[in-house]
């Protein structure tokens, strides 16, 4: 359990941690991790993070350190409505590191029917990579790796594949990206690119990086990575016995479909709408905002210029499904996020419907008001400078927002006058 703390009494609250710290011996509670911030609800106060290891009378606890504090707030990874507590959520970018692990499955754990499940060296190639992936912390390098052969011809026959569909399929925001990432980041069809250089593309062009991940998250913690504009990616590729077929995200799927998306300023700020709407929603929101998420990140197709195109990085990464989704024969409907969030779908198999956007800025508006319904009682924003998340639930702090907003409005108005 983490609480977020600021008290009314400096000197009585350093007292009282500092009489039972690392424990509350009465109580039976120990502290895992305290930390200090200067507050920025409150003027000369402080604000303490306190980590709570499992056991004790937390209650009692809780409820004496609610009567000494001006503020007081749970956070838990355990979300129970009744207690009033909010789901833990990452604040700074360098938190990442808490649940970058905690996957759904890893290495060699491959279904039966998986195309590698009875063949050793894949199966060992695959643990290669999580054990890279698991071993990575927030500011390293990404790891470079050394692709075999037989990866790169399967890498070179999904790319010859999806290239010939790109120009008349993608939208033409993949279409304009696509040709600078084989010119800064090594795409070509005799080359896996590295997501060290790609990462460092996205983030000149976005503010977006890429952080390896050794499987499946859940979509509480992948979706959380969007906020801080970190999208969870693999690096191991799909099985060399069927190149145009992967049951689970490859460095194909990531690279190909969802990398050029993320170097597009609209669509960039489309992610990261949905990451931040995730931070503290209940599990149902979290479901809704997830299957929002396959719909459009995943899914999505749009209209350009009278035609229907494709921008999800399922359709952009599958020459098959990239093929059907124009082929006339599935359901189109337009994307409502109301609607959409409650939409069944399969994995395995080409999805029967898919929802169309007009364009990312118009999806991105009906995002932002979907979100507004959602039970939250306070706001989040994402502080670029700091790369942590502010949470906003007093005054003081909405007016220094709208404060530095009116210095921004009056920077721009200037820059119109002189270009007048």
């Amino acid at each position: 359990m983490y609480a977020k703390i600021v008290p009314k009494s400096q000197a009585k609250f350093t007292d009282n941690v500092s009489s039972g710290s690392p424990s509350d011996k009465e109580h039976e509670v120990n502290l895992l991790h305290i930390e200090s911030r200067s507050s920025l609800r409150q003027s000369n106060v402080y604000e303490f993070m306190v980590e709570c290891a499992p056991g004790g009378d937390l209650g009692t606890v809780i409820d004496n350190l609610k009567e000494q504090c001006s503020y007081f707030s749970i956070i838990s990874r355990n979300y129970k409505d009744n207690m009033g507590t909010v789901p833990w959520f990452p604040r700074r970018i360098r938190d990442l590191d808490k649940f970058a692990n905690q996957i759904l499955s890893y290495g060699t754990e491959l279904d039966s029917d998986h195309p590698g499940f009875t063949d050793p060296v894949y199966r060992s190639r695959r643990k290669y990579f999580a054990d890279l992936a698991y071993n990575y912390k927030h500011g390293q390098p990404i790891p470079r790796v050394e692709y075999t052969k037989e990866e790169i011809e399967t890498w070179g026959t999904v790319f010859r594949n999806l290239t010939k569909l790109y120009p008349t399929h993608a939208c033409k925001e993949h279409n304009h990206v696509f040709p600078l990432l084989i010119e800064n980041c090594g795409y070509r069809e005799d080359n896996i690119p590295q997501l060290e250089d790609i990462s460092n593309f996205l983030k000149d062009c976005t503010g977006f990086t890429l952080r390896p991940v050794a499987g499946l998250l859940s979509s509480r913690d992948f979706l959380a990575g969007l906020a801080f504009r970190v999208f969870h990616c693999t690096q191991y590729i799909r099985h060399g016995s069927k190149p145009l077929y992967t049951p689970e995200p490859d460095i194909c799927h990531e690279v190909l479909g969802h990398v050029p998306l993320f170097a597009d300023p609209s669509f960039a700020q489309f992610c990261q709408v949905v990451g931040l709407a995730s931070l503290g929603a209940p599990d149902e929101y979290i479901e809704k905002l997830a299957t929002c998420f396959w719909f459009t990140v995943e899914y999505g197709m749009c209209r350009q210029n009278g035609q229907l195109k494709a921008y999800g990085a399922g359709l952009l990464s599958s020459y098959g499904e990239l093929e059907y989704c124009l082929s006339g024969k599935p359901e189109l409907r337009p994307f409502e996020p109301m609607k959409t969030a409650l939409q069944k779908y399969p994995i395995t198999e080409y999805q029967p419907i898919y929802f169309v956007a007009e364009n990312f800025e118009e999806a991105k508006q009906k995002m932002i008001k979907f979100t507004e319904s959602m039970p939250r009682k306070f706001g989040v924003r994402y502080d670029a400078y700091t790369q942590s998340i502010n949470i906003i639930d007093s005054k003081h702090q909405i007016e220094d927002l709208v404060y530095n907003v009116n210095q921004e409005v009056q920077i721009l108005m200037d820059a119109l006058r002189k270009l007048k």
